[in-house]
């Protein structure tokens, strides 16, 4: 394809992945060779003096291998370090037209590819997945005006206000200098400490402490784009702007007990969990949402629009959904792609710009340091997973790595010799322009007072929160301080929160330990129902339902009730002594999947109880009865066939909400689904 064709080429959701074609590799089938293409005649034996004697300086294929196996890892990145990701398209729901000027956001139906990657920050690339962590939520954007990427959290709002004070609250988060532990836990003195002398953190570690840090998955993780942009159209008119991503499942969660023991069973969770439903066709997700503030309302609420710590609550200002992203394709190799993609604050398009976010303008540089250092040079926007699909001219040369042959002779601005090209765009005509923003004011290192709130959001946010998931918090909170050595650092964090809740304080103060806090909470009555996952949509879809079974099961039955699970996209594992098949009495034949040593029963989101002859029943019976504990345990449903309702007692004094028996449900198949998709059924305590 020449020059002019691929100018002229449309951008729609395939655009990315055709371009990636030309650099993908197979390598199966072919003859091995180096890297320049001579062909290997022996990859496994050094070349040596005699079959037993030294290796000799001239086997330069083997110093070839080991030299590049010895150079393959690059440095991680120093926060979200441990991510996964996938390709996908987003789909414009209705046109911003009337707010930004940006194309991919005008013509309702365009499709624009996409590459999102999900991300941990505390730990390194070879921690575990579940930890209580922050999240990162980053979408890159491959339009026919660039690249443009929405980097966000699962919380919509940042630990600080001030960008200077971010190396300051990472090293604290991080591991503990001197030993280097707590791998991917803030549960350590220096980030309680932190937290303590800074209270512009209480409304984020709210959040921290809350089910939202322990997602249940990626897919079912909101994102948050926590700096204020502003949209700008046609007329040079600017609105304020934040970015939601809402996952279509909902947002769920685990329990933090199910984290900590997912993390040791599978630390790789979240990411099998988003490769295998992409594998299976139930593509993850999302969609976009908008909260806009008109440029004139910036000072209309009881909190500064500006301020990352600070919620724009939906119930105040509405959420209006745009768009849909769908992830549908993994990445075909993790290095090349999760690995080297390069995210950037400053990857911008015409009609979306910077406002006066503290944070925002402080992430202006960061990103490309960041990735100069990771990627070797300044040419990381040339690798293929952060190649624009559209052209890009420019006069920067050499560095590291250059990919590109610029064959022009002319490489400034203000030439003859090219008849001054490549030239810039005007804004009319397409070119980025920054917003003439009206700036004045002496030069101070100071922070805003309308910043210096500290607790209203942070009340609003309990105050939003269900009886779970007030427990949650109260038990997260003490999880962490229970870990923290100095008991004057647990005394002064609870001095700190019983500006939140007296309560709350309280019983956390109680349960680590210190003194009860002094102090009266900020007499805040305001909630966000939206910012409760008690109000999250609730589906069956893609959960996870372990068959526990043997021999002998009554066929009929579980044939309609594993049908009725597969109707509504529920993904099933059976569950049973040895691999192999199992055999129902109709002669109706099974193929387990798990035995009992090699999973668990916190790996599944609810059971159905089977039961069955097996060659070590009372073995069998021991495993059942310990997976139905585990699940019960955390209130997850339960279905029990005929053959085993012998594992259960339905005596009065037991609880059994959540727990279906298919001897007294009619409608025993969607009954159990409608359990499931519920997830937790709380009333067992």
């Amino acid at each position: 394809m020449d020059q002019s064709s691929r100018d002229n080429k449309k951008v729609d959701g395939n655009s990315k992945n055709e371009q990636l074609e030309a650099f993908r590799i197979q390598n199966t089938g072919n003859k091995m060779t180096t890297n320049e293409g001579l062909k290997v005649a022996n990859t496994e034996s050094t070349l040596k003096a005699g079959d037993r004697g030294p290796v000799l300086m001239q086997d330069f294929h083997f110093f070839q291998k080991q030299m590049h196996f010895d150079t393959e890892r690059i440095p991680e990145r120093v926060v979200h370090a441990r991510g996964s990701a996938a390709h996908g398209v987003f789909q414009l729901y209705k046109s911003m037209k009337k707010y930004t000027i940006a194309g991919f956001l005008q013509n309702p139906g365009a499709t624009t590819p996409v590459f999102a990657r999900f991300s941990t920050v505390q730990g390194g690339k070879g921690s575990m997945d579940t930890a209580r962590d922050i999240r990162g939520f980053a979408v890159k954007f491959y339009t026919e005006e660039g690249n443009y990427d929405i980097l966000g959290l699962q919380f919509p709002v940042f630990q600080i206000f001030d960008t200077f004070k971010f190396v300051d609250s990472q090293h604290a988060l991080k591991p503990q200098p001197h030993n280097h532990m707590p791998t991917a836990s803030a549960a350590h003195d220096n980030f309680w400490d932190f937290v303590a002398n800074n209270p512009e953190t209480a409304h984020f570690v709210m959040w921290a402490m809350s089910d939202r840090a322990v997602p249940k998955s990626y897919r079912m993780m909101a994102g948050f784009a926590i700096n204020t942009f502003r949209f700008v159209n046609e007329h040079g008119k600017s609105t304020f702007v934040r970015f939601h991503w809402k996952p279509v499942l909902g947002v769920h969660s685990f329990l933090n007990e199910e984290s900590l023991m997912i993390g040791g069973l599978d630390p790789d969770y979240h990411r099998r969990d988003l490769w295998d439903a992409i594998e299976k066709g139930a593509y993850p997700e999302y969609e976009l949402g908008v909260q806009l503030i008109d440029e004139k309302d910036e000072f209309k609420f009881d909190f500064d629009v500006l301020d990352p710590t600070k919620l724009w609550p939906e119930e105040i200002i509405p959420l209006e959904i745009v768009g849909k992203m769908t992830l549908n394709r993994n990445v075909d190799n993790f290095f090349a792609e999760t690995e080297q993609v390069a995210f950037d604050v400053t990857n911008l398009l015409p009609g979306i710009t910077f406002s006066d976010d503290p944070i925002l303008q402080g992430r202006t540089f960061t990103y490309k340091i960041t990735q100069q250092h990771r990627l070797g040079g300044s040419n990381y926007p040339d690798l293929p997973i952060n190649r624009s699909i559209c052209p890009f001219h420019n006069n920067q040369r050499d560095s590291f790595m250059r990919y590109r042959i610029d064959v022009d002779q002319v490489n400034y601005v203000r030439n003859s010799i090219a008849d001054n090209t490549p030239s810039p765009t005007p804004p009319l005509e397409g070119g980025y322009f920054d917003y003439p923003d009206r700036v004045e004011g002496y030069k101070v290192r100071e922070s805003s007072n309308s910043f210096k709130d500290f607790y209203s959001h942070a009340r609003m946010f309990w105050n939003s929160m269900s009886t779970v998931e007030k427990q949650h918090i109260i038990e997260a909170f003490s999880f962490e301080l229970a870990q923290v050595k100095s008991e004057s650092v647990r005394q002064q964090v609870v001095d700190v929160f019983v500006n939140v809740d007296k309560e709350m304080a309280r019983t956390i103060a109680d349960n680590v330990g210190v003194n009860p806090p002094v102090g009266e909470h900020v007499p805040v009555t305001a909630s966000s129902p939206a910012v409760s996952q008690a109000n999250t949509p609730h589906y069956p879809h893609t959960l996870k339902v372990g068959v526990l079974i043997g021999n002998g099961f009554n066929g009929s039955e579980v044939r309609s009730a594993l049908e009725a699970l597969q109707q509504h996209g529920v993904f099933i594992e059976l569950i049973s002594e040895k691999l192999g098949y199992v055999t129902g009495d109709d002669g109706t034949k099974l193929k387990v999947d798990q035995i009992f040593v090699s999973t668990h029963n916190v790996l599944y989101d609810s059971l159905y109880v089977v039961g069955g002859r097996t060659d070590n029943q009372t073995v069998f019976d021991s495993n059942v009865s310990v997976f139905i504990n585990g699940a019960y345990r955390h209130y997850k449903p339960i279905g029990v066939a005929t053959t085993g309702q012998a594992y259960i007692n339905p005596s009065e004094g037991n609880n059994l909400a959540g727990v279906l028996f298919a001897t007294n449900t009619p409608n025993f198949g969607k009954d159990f689904v409608s359990a499931i998709a519920k997830r937790r059924f709380w009333d067992r305590q």
